[in-house]
Formats: structure tokens, sequence, C-alpha cells
């Protein structure tokens, strides 16, 4: 099964440049690797409309999952929850299950002796009032807990922007999902490194090999990727082969053959090829 997936990333810090969108990277490496196809990433800011667009766009392309990152903490600026109410059309409200497990979170403070009493304070509540009809996820690491809802054909989650709280709720709760949906689905790649041929010059055979290795149907075909990468002084080009498909051998046995016949056309043409790196 071919289980869509879109990332929209919340935060004017990345929109600025002040913050290396480390979670998009992470998510859609995870994502691809449990045979999801990561379709789209979206980087928005800290403004409730600007993020109810973004989600209602990508509603309308149908994804299996929206992943959200950001914005889902106490401060004034942190919106996405009421970005994706509006996005929804629906109201928020106290969710009694996230209010609990965010009080389970300041008693656990309370017990390391980090704070002194448990006050559930505006802000802190803030953290618990998800769209009507959504779910909170359980977060292992913080303090504000995921949200999931259900539109039709797509999940709707919305995760942390913290690195840590982001991948531990991911790992919990939002991999298992991708993971049944995308049933025996998994993806496998490796790369080969070409010296002594121009991109330009490359383009043509690996058009030549795409061809060779047609699309059967959407994740039994063979994706070839050219990356020129220069370090000092030395280049070269790195080829990336990936594929998704269910069945180990035979995916790894098409991968095998489109090096090959790349690795192949590259040395006819006074190229050279090295370091295969098998995924």
């Amino acid at each position: 099964m071919n289980v869509k997936v879109e990332i929209i990333c919340v935060g004017n810090e990345l929109l600025i440049g002040k913050t290396l969108n480390t979670n998009s990277h992470w998510l859609a490496k995870r994502a691809t690797a449990l045979g999801a196809s990561v379709q789209r990433i979206t980087v928005v800011s800290d403004d409730v409309s600007e993020i109810a667009i973004a989600l209602r766009e990508a509603l309308r392309r149908k994804p299996g999952f929206i992943i959200t990152t950001g914005g889902l903490g106490p401060t004034f600026d942190d919106k996405t929850l009421e970005g994706i109410a509006k996005g929804l059309n629906q109201k928020l409200e106290v969710n009694d299950r996230a209010l609990e497990l965010v009080r389970g979170k300041y008693e656990a403070l309370l017990k390391e002796g980090r704070i002194e009493k448990i006050e559930l304070t505006p802000s802190r509540t803030k953290m618990a009032t998800f769209p009507k009809g959504s779910k909170p996820l359980h977060n292992p690491v913080g303090t504000a807990p995921g949200m999931l809802a259900g539109v039709k054909q797509t999940c709707v989650i919305a995760l942390p922007g913290v690195p840590p709280e982001m991948e531990a709720i991911f790992d919990e709760s939002v991999a298992p999902m991708l993971k049944k949906e995308a049933g025996k689905s998994a993806f496998f790649e490796t790369s080969i490194y070409i010296e002594g041929i121009m991109e330009s010059s490359l383009a043509p055979l690996i058009d030549r090999v795409m061809h060779a290795n047609p699309l059967v149907y959407i994740k039994s075909h063979v994706y070839v990727k050219s990356r020129p990468q220069v370090e000092g002084k030395k280049s070269h080009i790195e080829l990336h082969f990936s594929i998704i498909g269910e069945d180990p051998k035979t995916e790894k046995d098409r991968l095998g053959k489109a090096v090959e016949q790349l690795s192949e056309l590259v040395q006819e043409n006074g190229g050279k090829v090295s370091a295969a790196e098998v995924g």
C-alpha cells in the first residue's frame, strides 16, 4: 500500500534561518523507512491563519497522514493547535485526557523536587486545549502531549517542535500507525559514486537505466537521483538508487540490476565507479 505523508513544520525560527529544520529531515527519513511516501514538506510561521491554510491545502490532496511539528507549548507563540482547529472548522476545548497527561508530568516534576507545587495555570492548561474530537498522544519525554485527529481518510497528527519530544512521540504512537497502513512495504536504497564524467553527460545514461526499469506500479519503480559533491578540490557525483516494495529479495535484485546497468554505462563512457554503499 502506498501511504502518502505530508509534513507541516511550524515556526518563525525556521523561516528566518535561526533554526535548522532537522525535524523535517528526521521525520521524512523515518516515515520513508517505514514504507510511506513523503509527498510534501511545508514550513509556515507561528500564525493561526497560515497554519489553517497549510492544513486545508494538504487535506485537499488527501494524504494518509499529515504530521505537524512545533507550536504545542505553553507560550503565546505556540499556535499550532489553534491553527489546526481553525483548519478543521472545530472549536478548541480542554481535553480531559490531555489535561491528565499534563498534570501527570507536573506531578512527576514535583516528586523530583523541580517544582514546589502543582498548579495548572492557563499557560499549562493551554497545552491540553485541543480541537474538539481530537485525542492526545502520550509524550514520554516532555510536558506537551501530541494530538491526533481523524478527517475522513486522513490522520492529522501534531507533534512538539523539541526534537527529543517529537521523536519519542513519533516512535511510540505514530510509527506503529504508519507501519500498519504501509503493510509489508519497505524502503530499500543504495548508492554509488561516479568520477570522471560530468553530470550533463551522466543524465542520458540515467534516463536509459530508468527506462530499462519501467514503472510497473508506483512502489516497484527504481528511482535514481544524482547529487554532485565537492570535497576540497576533488569532486564526485553520488548516484542514489531507491525503491519501495513488499519483497526484500525482489526489490534488492531490482536495485542491483539498475546499479549494474548504470555502472557499465558510466565505465563505457570513460567514468569511474567506486564506493558502493548498500542500504
